[in-house]
């Protein structure tokens, strides 16, 4: 499911502040926060689908995804963790790819798809699940956003719980380095669950009761379902990236670390 916070383009020193949960079965086989093959691309990578749910690359591209809440699927859909990827490899703008997307979303099950180039200071949200009259490309506005299962700054009470805690660090460390670490230990690992008048009622209430936590970790029939990672991605405005991930061992077994650093290449508006 995931469900992600993101600070863009209004901070002095950070032009960019992500952190992101992904939640997924945990016997479903994954690779832990690595250099692709490619050299330029970074992130974890799914090993069923192929792709991945948060990505950046040397050159200042940003990526990442989550699933829409629904209950209906298309069969043979297109994977969409090739969405972030495409867009990681390519040479495109972020507008010129959310255009692409915009018309080949109906191949897709539903996804909420964040791109940007962090000095081009652009960034688009992608869904095709729009709100009533909602176009599917939307310019990210500078500011705090949430990201979860539903539309882009859905007023999730886990969303808000999210943006509170982000927000509080934020007025703690105005304008200096910011207390990644502690934003993990603090808020991305908060198990508060809601009651059943505040669910999104998209799943039988007893699913969703143990879906609105920030961290999930739950039993089902198909094995134990919950949080795999917490990722935290930072970028300097001088270029310098901090790509830290907190990951589950195959399995559920013990919790790693791992954090790579670089300078972007070519600041350039591209």
């Amino acid at each position: 499911m995931c469900i992600a916070v993101f600070l863009w383009q209004s901070h002095p020193l950070y032009p960019f502040l992500l952190f992101l949960n992904r939640d997924e079965y945990l016997n479903r086989a994954t690779e832990a926060l690595r250099w692709w093959q490619d050299g330029e691309t970074l992130g974890g990578r799914d090993l069923v689908g192929g792709g991945t749910w948060l990505g950046c690359n040397r050159h200042g591209r940003i990526a990442f995804l989550t699933n829409f809440r629904e209950t209906s699927s298309i069969p043979d859909a297109k994977s969409r963790g090739d969405l972030p990827l495409r867009y990681l490899q390519s040479q495109k703008s972020p507008a010129e790819f959310a255009e692409e997307i915009e018309k080949e979303a109906s191949l897709y099950n539903g996804f909420n798809l964040v791109v940007a180039h962090v000095f081009s200071k652009s960034m688009f949200y992608v869904t095709n699940r729009p709100l009533s009259q909602q176009q599917l490309v939307t310019l990210v506005s500078p500011g705090i956003h949430v990201l979860s299962n539903a539309n882009l700054d859905s007023p999730w009470p886990k969303c808000l719980r999210l943006r509170d805690g982000f927000n509080q660090l934020l007025t703690q460390h105005p304008g200096g380095e910011f207390p990644v670490k502690t934003m993990v230990e603090e808020v991305m690992t908060d198990t508060v669950k809601d009651q059943e008048p505040d669910l999104p009622h998209v799943f039988p209430p007893d699913t969703e009761y143990h879906l609105s936590s920030i961290f999930v970790d739950v039993p089902r029939p198909a094995g134990r379902y919950g949080t795999r990672s917490i990722s935290a991605l930072t970028i300097k405005s001088h270029g310098q990236v901090c790509f830290y991930e907190r990951h589950l061992e195959p399995g559920g077994g013990s919790w790693k670390e791992l954090t790579q650093h670089f300078v972007i290449q070519n600041q350039t508006s591209t």
